[in-house]
This record gives C-alpha cells, sequence and structure tokens, in this order.
C-alpha cells in the first residue's frame, strides 16, 4: 500500500468514526479493532502489518483531528513487553485488553536495597507446580493501589551470577498477599508506593521468558520505559505537555515584561533546542527498537528529557521571580514554579537515574571502560547485603 492510499484509508476512517465527544472506552475499542492502535503489529495482534514509515504515517492522521488511540506499537510498554516475551495464550488474553486500556497496570522493579542495580534484587520467587510463590518489597511503584497486574522481576536463582539469576513476571496484583503502602511525595502528591508480598502467587503462564532469564527481557521493558519518559514527560500539575510548557515560557515572558531581554530570550532559545534535540534523539531510539534491538539511545532522550525538565523549571522560577516564595491557589505562577522544580525529580530519578543513563551511554554507546562490579560473576548466594 502506498502512502497515499493509506492516507486516504485512515483520514476517511476518522471521518466516519472520531468524535471527542465519544467515550473514551468505546473509541479505544474502534481503534484497536480498526487495527490502528499499533499498526505495525502483525494483524494477529490487533495491528496491520504496516512498515515503521507507513506506521508514521496513521499517527500523522490521528494528529491532525486530535485523536488518540494510535502508536500504541511504540509506547505501550505492557503490552509490547507482553508481545515480544509471553506465551501465546497470555497474548491473546491481555494484549486486546491492555491496548483497549481496560487493564490497570504498574511496576514491580526497584527495591530498598536494588534501586539503581535492579540486578541485585532480593524479591524471592520459589516454584510450586505451575506457580511461583513470591516474598519480598518493591519501592516507587506507580498506581500500585489500582493495578491489576504488575510487571516484576524477582529473583528465581541464587546459585549463579546476579544477572543471571532472574525471573521476570506479570503479576496479578488483586490477591491475598499483596499489601500496597503509599508514599507521601514532596509535590504533596503519592503517586509512588510500597508493596509488601508475602506468600503471593503468579502463575508460570504469566513469566515473560525463560526461567532465569528474565534480565533479557527487563533491559527491552526498560528501554520502552524510557523511550516514554524521554517522549511524554510531565510539565505541570495536569496533562500539560512539553510543547505547550514551552508556549506557557514565552508567554510568562511576555507577562512579565521580559520577552525583549537577552538572557531570558537566550533561555527560551536553550529550552527550545534541547526540546529538538530530545525528539531527534526519541525518533532514533524508537527506529532501532522497531528494528528489534533494545536500544542504548534511549538513555540519551531520557537524560535530555531529565535535563529539559530541570531547566524549564529553572527559567520558570527566574521569570516568576519573589513569586516563585509562595505557593497556593492564591499564586498560580509560584505555585506551578515550585510544582514543576520539585516534579522535575521524577523523571531525572525514576526510570534509572541521571546518573544510571551517564553510564549507559558511556559504556555501550562511547564505548568507554565498563565500571568495575566485584560482585558480577559470584554466586548472588554470596554477594554481601550492602
Amino acid at each position: 500500500m502506498s502512502a497515499t492510499d493509506l492516507r486516504n484509508e485512515v483520514s476517511a476512517w476518522l471521518a466516519a468514526e472520531w468524535d471527542p465527544a465519544r467515550p473514551t472506552k468505546e473509541w479505544l475499542a474502534a481503534v484497536v479493532e480498526a487495527g490502528w492502535a499499533a499498526p505495525r503489529w502483525p494483524r494477529e495482534w490487533f495491528g496491520r502489518g504496516l512498515s515503521d514509515e507507513l506506521g508514521h504515517v496513521v499517527e500523522e492522521e490521528f494528529r491532525n483531528v486530535g485523536a488518540p488511540g494510535t502508536g500504541q506499537d511504540r509506547h505501550n510498554l505492557y503490552a509490547a513487553t507482553v508481545l515480544t516475551f509471553g506465551g501465546d495464550e497470555l497474548k491473546r488474553r491481555l494484549i486486546g485488553p491492555m491496548l483497549r486500556d481496560e487493564v490497570s497496570m504498574c511496576l514491580l522493579y526497584s527495591e530498598p536495597d536494588a534501586g539503581s542495580d535492579l540486578a541485585a534484587v532480593r524479591t524471592r520467587a520459589d516454584r510450586d507446580g505451575d506457580r511461583w510463590i513470591v516474598n519480598g518489597q518493591k519501592v516507587w511503584t506507580s498506581s500500585a493501589a489500582t493495578a491489576d497486574y504488575g510487571m516484576l522481576v524477582a529473583r528465581t536463582n541464587w546459585d549463579v551470577p546476579k544477572h543471571r539469576g532472574i525471573t521476570f513476571f506479570l503479576f496479578p496484583m488483586k490477591q491475598a498477599g499483596v499489601e500496597v503502602r503509599p508514599l507521601h511525595q514532596i509535590t504533596d502528591e503519592a503517586h509512588f508506593n510500597e508493596v509488601f508480598l508475602t506468600d503471593a502467587a503468579v502463575p508460570d503462564a504469566h513469566r515473560l521468558g525463560d526461567v532465569d532469564r528474565g534480565w533479557g527481557v527487563l533491559q527491552t521493558a526498560l528501554a520502552y520505559e524510557r523511550s516514554v519518559m524521554g517522549d511524554r514527560a510531565r510539565a505541570g500539575r495536569g496533562t500539560t505537555g512539553m510543547a505547550e510548557m514551552g508556549d506557557e515560557l514565552v508567554a510568562l515572558a511576555r507577562e512579565t515584561g521580559r520577552i525583549d531581554d537577552p538572557v531570558v530570550r537566550q533561555d527560551l532559545a536553550r529550552v527550545a533546542a534541547l526540546r529538538l534535540g530530545n525528539g531527534w534523539n526519541n525518533q532514533r531510539a524508537k527506529a532501532e527498537v522497531e528494528q528489534g534491538s533494545s536500544s542504548s539511545v534511549m538513555s540519551l532522550g531520557k537524560l535530555a528529557m531529565s535535563r529539559l525538565l530541570h531547566e524549564s523549571a529553572r527559567v520558570r522560577t527566574s521569570l516568576a521571580g519573589a513569586r516563585a516564595m509562595l505557593e497556593g491557589p492564591d499564586e498560580p505562577v509560584g505555585d506551578e514554579a515550585n510544582f514543576l522544580a520539585f516534579n522535575a525529580y521524577f523523571t531525572s530519578i525514576g526510570g534509572g537515574t541521571d546518573q544510571i543513563q551517564r553510564t549507559i551511554i558511556g559504556e555501550r554507546i562511547l564505548g568507554l571502560p565498563k565500571e568495575p562490579e566485584v560482585d558480577r560473576d559470584l554466586p548472588f548466594s554470596e554477594v554481601r547485603r550492602g
């Protein structure tokens, strides 16, 4: 199919089906049924089998009318991970609901002693027939209180080096043995949680990838996560995106009478340049992932987004001036400046800290020597706990 024929088909379909007032769930179901939700995936898995180039044509037509729901083959990390590593029965049961946003998900990765070094996880999963019994603690888990499933990394072999004894599961959250405790954030929100797992069960059919080979699955899932974080950061208390945030900075410079200040104009130009460079990095990284590789370039995009958020918050605080010392609804300019300054740390810590991203970039992109790891080749049972 030519790009022109596809564009005409998508445009005609949207003209017949898209209505901004249409209920979200109903709309997503129609998008999935038509194969537009994940157009690059095979038809068997709700796609159209399109090339990456034609997939972008579909996304462009959806953007032209402001319709959501497409491009999930690039940014739905849960469905993409299940499609890549799940068994056929699990894929048939869950990929459709994931694309239709009918299931809520969370990530059960980090632990109190295994944050930056996820290979050091100590949450254990022990085989019990056709299921696994899980015990341990996870932390910094977004949406844990409402999630139906969590993507879980657990230790299944203690007698091999740490990277070789991890297994990856799609873990059912709504069961006895799962306790969720909210963590209060500096932004006065509680998006993160601690999760305590006590004799909780996960079917072996929910295993993604081979037993003890979950490290490779995790790297692919992290690449998808970093892609999302590098492309879709939260830029305000609501749903403000990066493009809108750039417009807001210019508007604030006008409102404060500083739009002609050469220093302010340089700051605004720097933010615009960071946005543009980040977009290029994300396009490059996604192209590599779509070709089947777990792209380290994702780390460039995530690091760039972190820098962009911190720089944007700095500029906003500078423009707010003395108002940045205030917060609350009576001082919206200062309140937003403070929120953004605090919330920027969500991206520079979550999904792998800025320091971890720099290490990945140095080792895997620049080819610098690897960081020394004295416990890398020890059986995990012999590794000293920090």
